[in-house]
C-alpha cells in the first residue's frame, strides 16, 4: 500500500481540531498496513503551521504562496490535483467540514478517483477500502466498499478519531504550485465571525447536556443550578432549540457543535446518532435516563438507569459533600 495523505486544514494561521484528528487516523492506519503519513499544508508564512504539527507525519509537504492565504477551493484543487497525479497516494484524507465538502467531490470527480464522504470509520483490506457512514437519515450505519483503484479519496466526520500524540521523525519537503493567481470569479473577502453567545460550549470542560426527557422549560432552572454547581455549562439536543427553550449555539450534534469536554453527562437524553456525533470526543460520559434501552447507554461511561428529577437533586448534594 502507498502513502496516506493528510490535508491539513487551517484558518487565520491556526489549525483546525479536525486535521489532529485525520493525522492520527491516518498514523493508525499507517500503522497496521506498513505505509506512511504526508502531511499536505497549502498557505502563506507557512512556519508556524508547520511546526505544530512537526512529529505528527512522517513528512510534510508545503506549498507555501500567497495565493495559498486564505482556503479557495479553486486554487486548491488545480495545486492538488497535479500533486495526486504525480504521486498517486493510495488514500487522501479530508476533514468533512465546509472547507472539505467544497474541495473534496471537485477534486475527486476531476481525477476520476473513487470518493465518499461523511465517514466515520476507514478499513482497508487486501488494498480494498472499505469505509462505515450513516445512511437513510442515520437510521443505518452501513459499511461500504469503494471499487478498486489505486487511490481514493475521503472526507472524515468530526469527532470519529480522537486526535493523539506522535514522535514521528518528520521530513519536510517545500513544492512550487502551479497556481499563480486566484481567479477573478471566487475571491477571498473577508471573515465575517458568527456572533458568540453568552456561553460557549466549546470550551468548557464540563458540559451538561440535556433532552426532551427534562419535559417542561420550566424545569431548566433545576438543570443550570446543577451545571454551576459543578462549574459546567448546559447545552442540549435538537428537541430544546426546537422548542425555543435555549438558543442554538447551544446545541450539540451533526447540526449543533462538535465539543470535547473532559466530562459531559446527558440527562434525558436519548442519544440519537446526530446528538452523539457532536458528544462522543468527550474523555468520560455519564448518562442519566429512565430508558434501560436508551442508546446514549452504548456512548456513557457511566450510567444511571432512573428518574432524572429524583437522580440530579441527590447528585447535586453529593457532589457537594466531596
Amino acid at each position: 500500500m502507498s502513502e496516506i495523505y493528510i490535508l491539513i486544514e487551517h484558518r487565520q494561521n491556526e489549525i483546525r481540531d479536525i486535521s489532529y484528528e485525520l493525522l492520527a487516523c491516518g498514523r493508525k492506519l499507517a500503522e497496521e498496513h506498513n505505509s506512511t503519513v504526508t502531511a499536505v499544508i497549502l498557505g502563506y508564512n507557512t512556519e508556524k503551521i508547520v511546526e505544530k504539527i512537526e512529529s505528527q507525519a512522517h513528512k510534510i509537504m508545503v506549498f507555501d504562496n500567497e495565493v495559498f492565504k486564505e482556503f479557495n477551493a479553486e486554487t486548491y484543487q488545480i495545486a492538488l490535483a497535479d500533486l495526486i497525479q504525480k504521486n498517486n497516494p493510495f488514500l487522501f484524507l479530508i476533514g468533512h467540514t465546509a472547507f472539505g465538502m467544497d474541495l473534496c467531490p471537485a477534486l475527486a470527480t476531476q481525477l476520476n478517483i473513487p470518493f465518499t464522504t461523511d465517514c466515520l470509520d476507514v478499513e482497508i483490506s487486501e488494498n480494498k477500502l472499505r469505509v462505515v457512514r450513516h445512511m437513510f437519515d442515520g437510521k443505518l450505519a452501513a459499511k461500504v466498499l469503494l471499487r478498486e483503484n489505486p487511490s481514493y479519496m475521503l472526507t472524515i466526520r468530526a469527532g470519529c478519531f480522537p486526535a493523539a500524540e506522535s514522535n514521528l521523525k518528520t521530513e519536510i519537503e517545500k513544492l512550487d504550485s502551479l497556481v499563480s493567481e486566484t481567479p477573478d470569479y471566487r475571491k477571498f473577502l473577508e471573515y465575517i465571525e458568527a456572533v458568540a453567545g453568552d456561553v460557549d460550549i466549546t470550551k468548557s470542560d464540563i458540559v451538561v447536556g440535556i433532552g426532551r426527557g427534562i419535559k417542561e422549560q420550566d424545569n431548566l432552572a433545576m438543570i443550570e443550578e446543577f451545571a454551576a454547581s459543578i462549574g459546567g455549562v448546559v447545552a442540549c439536543s435538537r428537541p430544546i432549540v426546537d422548542a425555543d427553550w435555549l438558543p442554538k449555539d447551544r446545541q450539540v450534534g451533526s447540526s449543533g457543535k462538535v465539543i470535547k469536554p473532559k466530562l459531559y453527562i446527558a440527562i434525558g437524553i436519548s442519544g440519537a446518532f446526530q446528538h452523539v456525533a457532536g458528544m462522543k470526543g468527550a474523555e468520560t460520559i455519564v448518562a442519566i435516563n429512565k430508558d434501560a434501552n436508551a442508546p446514549i447507554f452504548h456512548e456513557a461511561d457511566y450510567g444511571i438507569i432512573d428518574d432524572l428529577f429524583k437522580v440530579i437533586p441527590v447528585l447535586k448534594e453529593k457532589i457537594a459533600e466531596l
